[in-house]
């Protein structure tokens, strides 16, 4: 690992605040209870070939911070997912995404990141990790207010998504959205686009979150309209307060010497996929 990357993760332990949760009071299960296992304050969420498993919030919510730590499934975990990502409901549902894809062992954890506003995504990127997943926890947060969405990795930026709805793109901000987290089979598409399988007999496969934190806006069932007036107005929640309204000199740093040795897919990059470019993508 760069010496620079070393000292940025240092600063960004020493930073790392939040709000930590209870997971029994705050998550239940979305699927397969009987795979998901709560030991302290670990979650041991398994995948075998007879199921995988889910959770999710009891609660939406709108603007803030929401994070997690978690060890990624160890050794050949080609074909699988793990995930933990925010979305609210209906085909016209806003989403954050992380989703990491399982590797054939001694290959790299490829962190894939999506954005959907009013139903549309398709706006993939993946980086590589600069350590290994599996061995020790790290943090992954997701920060969005009505300006950015900011996606990191022990306190690093590794993607932003401005708020460009003067350009025309549709931007979350009025969906309150659950904090979801799920370990799946996905070898139709997951390790080299499909083409490395699942290895059953490697299962069970074990992934572990825990240390949830969620600094955000409580919609507690709220309606939109409900939703608009408690989260939406400017400069009075600290997550729209100017110090955050976009990354500071420091982290700025840190972004790029990310997109510069991390980045290995942007949908922004994509012409081959993409006749005409995603408004977002252009300048």
């Amino acid at each position: 690992m760069p010496s620079s990357m070393i000292v940025f993760l240092i600063l960004a332990m020493l930073l790392n605040t939040g709000v930590g949760v209870n997971f029994a009071e705050v998550f239940e299960s979305s699927w397969a209870p009987d795979h998901i296992t709560v030991v302290g304050d670990q979650v041991m969420l398994t995948l075998d070939n007879a199921s995988g498993c889910g959770f999710q919030s009891k609660n939406k919510y709108l603007f803030g911070k929401a994070s997690v730590q978690i060890k990624l499934v160890g050794g050949d975990s080609a074909g699988t997912v793990i995930a933990f990502y925010m979305s609210s409901e209906g085909a016209n549902h806003d989403e954050l995404d992380f989703e990491f894809l399982g590797n054939v062992s001694g290959e790299p954890y490829l962190v894939q990141t999506n954005v959907y506003a009013n139903g549309t995504g398709d706006r993939e990127q993946r980086h590589s990790l600069w350590f290994d997943p599996t061995t020790d926890f790290h943090t992954y947060s997701f920060f969005w207010n009505h300006h950015t969405i900011i996606f990191s990795v022990d306190d690093i930026p590794i993607r932003v998504f401005q708020n460009k709805e003067n350009k025309g793109v549709a931007y979350p901000k009025n969906q309150g959205m659950g904090i979801y987290g799920s370990l799946w089979n996905a070898d139709d598409w997951a390790t080299q686009g499909g083409r490395v399988k699942t290895n059953w007999s490697h299962s069970p496969f074990v992934a572990t979150f825990r240390a949830f934190e969620i600094d955000a806006c409580d919609l507690s069932g709220e309606d939109t309209v409900a939703a608009g007036a408690k989260c939406g107005k400017l400069a009075e929640c600290w997550w729209d307060k100017p110090a955050v309204k976009q990354l500071n000199k420091s982290k700025k740093r840190q972004f790029k010497m990310v997109q510069s040795k991390h980045l290995v897919y942007d949908y922004c990059k994509d012409t081959a996929r993409f006749t005409q470019m995603p408004k977002e993508c252009l300048d």
